[in-house]
């Protein structure tokens, strides 16, 4: 189900693969969800049933956690400056820091966030690209191999990224494969990386993980983050910023 939230659709065989079981078991489980109502099965797979809220609200689906995460967003928005270039990635985070960048201009952002880009677009004096790929209604956004090839030949100053978890070990987690090369392409075309992620997002471990936590210059988040979990990502050569 995290998986769904987080892509809003998904497909049967996809869902066996990353799971390693079989497509009628997979077809059982979401014959049980179909059940309770929170999902429509389609042919060869399913969608949450609030599916169309998302885009024609423009609403987010993770909403938990706003208070730390309007503190992170403002301390973030302290290191952009009018003329910048710079990747947004999508979400709640980025969202709260998309709206304090509203006094900003002549960005070049590119953002895999639909919101974000209506949202800056709004600015004459910015320009934005949005990049392709599938669309993933409860972020707002796109994501996938088509969405990652646009930063093959890019290269920018700042990326301000969001995750589902971070782990020491793990390094970025998400619920879902489909994540990981656009997260990587768009690692790979910054010079400096800031991931805002509040404490809750610490040690939480997905199924699917990208190991390149030596990549993050800067961390931002709230401060219920213990003091050795700083000194550890420290270690790792992460400077932390607790907003």
């Amino acid at each position: 189900m995290e998986l769904l939230r987080e892509n809003g659709s998904c497909r049967v065989q996809e869902l066996s693969e990353l799971f390693n079981v079989s497509e009628p078991t997979i077809r059982g489980d979401l014959e049980a969800l179909e059940k309770s109502r929170a999902v429509t099965r389609q042919h060869g797979g399913a969608y949450i049933n609030d599916f169309a809220s998302f885009t024609d609200s423009l609403k987010l689906e993770h909403t938990e956690h706003m208070e730390e995460k309007r503190r992170i967003a403002i301390k973030a928005a302290e290191y952009i400056n009018s003329g910048d270039n710079i990747i947004l990635d999508s979400g709640s985070t980025l969202t709260e820091l998309a709206k304090r960048l509203t006094g900003r201009k002549n960005l070049n952002i590119i953002t895999t966030a639909l919101n974000i880009t209506l949202m800056l677009g709004a600015e004459p004096t910015n320009h934005i690209i949005l990049t392709g790929g599938e669309l993933k209604p409860p972020t707002l956004s796109v994501t996938g191999e088509k969405a990652a090839l646009i930063f093959k030949d890019l290269y920018v100053e700042k990326l301000f990224l969001a995750t589902g978890g971070f782990s020491l070990t793990a390094g970025l987690t998400y619920p879902g494969i489909s994540d990981l090369p656009l997260k990587e392409a768009m690692i790979n075309s910054a010079h400096t990386i800031y991931l805002l992620a509040d404490s809750s997002k610490l040690e939480k471990i997905y199924f699917a993980s990208l190991k390149i936590q030596k990549k993050i210059n800067y961390l931002f988040t709230d401060d219920k983050i213990e003091a050795s979990y700083i000194k550890s990502l420290n270690d790792l050569g992460i400077e932390v910023i607790v907003c």
